[in-house]
């Protein structure tokens, strides 16, 4: 199994900052003061996706060689990953084809369109689309981009994570939602080389929970389903990779209620008029769970996301504060 390493990061430097503009990193003293901490977040729903993954889809799509480029590329997602895969793809003029799974958020599914992807819908989640990419769409050729076991995705998404060390040099912790786990590890790995005090804490849902399960016993597990409505950390099974280097650069993992997601944003929607997708608020919902440990401390949550569902935002508000 390859790993991934801060040389890696920072190789991938120069192809992201090419492309994209860094995020901003704001502390916003109305969560500060709510949470009793120096509360900081990172805003990467500011990306021209609405999310971090764009950051990786950038640095592998840059990297790859040009027999693969004339084949095209193939991914599975819920939506960010494979935003990232058809922006990066029709950057450097490459054929990118995405499997959704059905009922998918309509407004990522129109904004992989948007890129120049062609769009598949199979499956009744994530986990049945990526099957259906694997065993049918794979065979036929192009190059398979699994949405967390490609180091070079991982590499790309650190370069999140140096921005928020050359801004803040000394957070005491970072909070990063997981899906499968690209984000916590390129934020893990950066943190290990730049501020190797800063606790690194990953975020899944309850009713998804499956990496979290791996990561505390040591055992792969899967589950069932994966019961949450924040469709961007909605997996039933790990990705070996990242799982493997979550061991090394991951101090906990956090569980959230879907209502803890749903008042995380508006919580977000509240203090900083910023729309959080499910995903993208679990950072803000586990530091505000957890708000207790951290008094007086410097912490990072990263907005992973915020392509919201709209017909979502009625519930998020009823939800309360």
């Amino acid at each position: 199994m390859p790993s991934v390493t801060y040389d890696d990061v920072v190789e991938a430097l120069p192809r992201v900052r090419a492309e994209l503009n860094p995020t901003a990193l704001l502390e916003w003293p109305g969560l500060s003061e709510l949470l009793g901490c120096r509360l900081y977040l990172k805003h990467e729903n500011h990306q021209p996706t609405g999310a971090f993954k764009v950051r990786g889809g950038i640095n592998l799509v840059g990297s790859l060689s040009e027999s693969e480029r004339e084949v095209g590329i193939l991914g599975c997602s819920t939506g960010n990953h494979g935003q990232s895969l058809a922006f990066a793809a029709r950057r450097f003029g490459v054929r990118c084809t995405i499997i959704v799974p059905q009922g998918n958020n309509p407004d990522k599914n129109r904004a992989i369109r948007l890129f120049g992807a062609e769009l598949i819908e199979r499956g009744r989640d994530f986990d049945e689309a990526r099957d259906y990419l694997e065993k049918v769409v794979a065979p036929r050729g192009g190059r398979y981009v699994h949405s967390a076991n490609e180091p070079q995705l991982i590499a790309g998404v650190g370069s999140m994570s140096v921005e928020i060390f050359d801004a803040l040099p000394a957070p005491d912790v970072i909070f990063v939602p997981i899906g499968l786990g690209s984000g916590v590890c390129g934020t893990g790995i950066v943190a290990r080389a730049r501020g190797p005090r800063t606790k690194v804490i990953g975020v899944q849902a309850e009713g998804a929970d499956a990496v979290s399960q791996s990561w505390r016993t040591g055992e792969w597990r899967e589950t069932a389903e994966a019961a949450t409505w924040a469709e961007g950390v909605a997996t039933r099974r790990p990705a070996a990779l990242t799982l493997e280097l979550m061991r090394s650069v991951v101090d906990d993992v956090v569980l959230v209620t879907d209502n803890e997601l749903r008042r995380a944003c508006r919580l977000i929607l509240e203090q900083t008029h910023n729309i959080a997708e499910g995903a993208g608020a679990a950072a803000m919902a586990a530091a505000f769970k957890t708000r207790e440990r951290w008094a007086g401390q410097t912490v990072v949550c990263i907005i992973s996301g915020g392509n919201l569902n709209l017909s979502q935002l009625p519930e998020i508000l009823a939800a309360g504060p």
